[in-house]
């Protein structure tokens, strides 16, 4: 079974994510569509859309006139990242909670999470629904950015976004095994909705609050919680 077919493009981008992530294309690395094709099974089509897709999330980086080469990065630039993405957005979630005219985008705030909830309405999740749940998260995270009507605040968090493994719709699925990883969605997705809560109902403060607090399950999300609890687990004192 090969991965052509509909939504080629995302399950390609899916894997040669994981490739990356696992350290299997090394930073530096050229990506060649030919041989990531072979690899995978496909043509060259859904590698050479599935590329761009992966620069835009910050794990390539456009070399020569065409190509793209694996971005360099550490664990430690993507976790202050996502700390400054939470708090950059909680400031959007703010200024949406404040603005006399969010109905209509909480109602978009609230179907999107309709279509999130059939992800775990059996009770787990599967590598294939990462790419549902990516969609997901990716379109509540734009409607609160967006919805803050502030075009600065937006380029700044696009910037942010720019860094590896920190965009909302990237979840490492690869790196966490799929017991443990649905926990961590559905705190998550609780989340979502305690903030569509505080917004609908102009508690400005609140919302942010939620927003700047989400960072810990969004590192959860992307694997990036083990590096850091290591000292923890040697047994170094902690205040």
């Amino acid at each position: 079974m090969t991965l052509e077919g509909h939504g080629a493009a995302g399950r390609v981008a899916r894997h040669i994510r994981q490739l990356i992530v696992e350290g299997t294309l090394e930073p530096g690395t050229r990506v060649a569509e030919a041989a990531l094709a072979e690899r995978l099974g496909v043509s060259r089509t859904p590698v050479r859309n599935a590329l761009p897709v992966l620069a835009s999330e910050g794990l390539l980086e456009p070399v020569g006139k065409r190509g793209f080469a694996v971005r360099a990065f550490t664990k430690e630039e993507s976790y202050a990242a996502t700390e400054l993405r939470c708090v950059l957005e909680g400031y959007a979630a703010r200024k949406l909670a404040l603005r006399e005219d969010r109905a209509p985008i909480v109602a978009d705030l609230r179907a999107a999470m309709t279509d999130g909830e059939a992800i775990f309405a059996k009770g787990y999740v599967e590598r294939e629904d990462e790419d549902r749940y990516a969609a997901m998260n990716r379109r509540f995270h734009h409607l609160v950015v967006s919805g803050a009507g502030d075009s600065l605040l937006q380029d700044m968090i696009e910037r942010v976004y720019s860094i590896p493994f920190v965009a909302p719709d990237v979840v490492a699925f690869n790196r966490i095994p799929a017991d443990e990883i649905f926990p961590i969605l559905m705190s998550a997705q609780h989340q979502h909705h305690a903030m569509i809560d505080a917004i609908e109902a102009g508690q400005a403060d609140f919302a942010e609050s939620l927003m700047r607090g989400h960072s810990a399950a969004a590192r959860r999300s992307l694997g990036l919680e083990e590096r850091f609890d290591e000292p923890k687990q040697k047994g170094a004192a902690q205040a």
